[in-house]
């Protein structure tokens, strides 16, 4: 069972990763790569640049908001291990997964609802089947629910989701956006391979079909580009 976290020790969770990256944009010297999964359907999910924005209490948001439908799926960013499972009064239910060379994701406000918005459902419609504390992921693999959780309740559902990195939060928005562009792109090469497939599959009634399209029928072997003695 996921621990339930006071409000108190989970801010002081909050305030010892975030010393010193109040401000957005801090930046210091060979902070190593990362290369992110987009961690939610980027068909259905909205977000925007708000790391480093003020709140209405003083504090600032550390993290950028992926809005999308409740129980939208929730994808590790990249390989790891799941740190923590657990909830907090402010985070609701929330999941934490080390990465390599000091990297952590946090995915707070995941779904608490059943099929009613309740707030009392089991954990299993939280988290996704077989992860828990110590489970090793791989990215892309699901790990939890879009939900409302916490103070999130009564606003639109989305996962509020920051990057951190030793002791500090990292701006994750430029890396979210390069996993977002990635992972369209990988969608539309589906796509496209779907179509082609489909007309090759169909290519006797489909006479503009490019043969070369089609390498499962016909292996296009390029001529060799002529020399210049072949040329006079």
């Amino acid at each position: 069972m996921p621990a339930l976290v006071r409000r108190r020790d989970f801010l002081k969770v909050l305030a010892g990763s975030a010393l010193v990256s109040q401000i957005p944009g801090v930046a210091w010297a060979a902070r190593p790569p990362l290369q992110l999964v987009f961690p939610q359907d980027p068909l259905v999910t909205w977000f925007e640049p708000t790391y480093g924005a003020m709140k209405p209490d003083g504090r600032r948001h550390l993290g950028i908001d992926l809005m999308a439908p409740k129980l939208t799926p929730v994808y590790a960013i990249a390989d790891g291990v799941v740190n923590r499972i657990a909830q907090s009064p402010r985070a609701g239910r929330y999941l934490i997964v080390d990465h390599n060379d000091g990297w952590q994701s946090w995915y707070l406000h995941l779904n608490n609802d059943s099929r009613r918005d309740n707030g009392k459902a089991g954990w299993g419609w939280t988290v996704a089947d077989g992860i828990d504390e110590g489970s090793a992921v791989v990215g892309g693999t699901q790990i939890a629910f879009v939900g409302d959780s916490g103070n999130a309740e009564g606003t639109l559902s989305h996962t509020h989701f920051e990057l951190h990195l030793g002791s500090r939060t990292v701006n994750p928005y430029p890396y979210l956006i390069d996993g977002r562009r990635a992972a369209l792109e990988r969608i539309e090469a589906e796509r496209v391979q779907a179509a082609v497939e489909e007309l090759c599959r169909y290519r006797d009634s489909n006479p503009g079909v490019d043969l070369q399209m089609c390498p499962s029928d016909f292996v296009f072997v390029p001529r060799a580009r002529p020399g210049l003695e072949e040329i006079l």
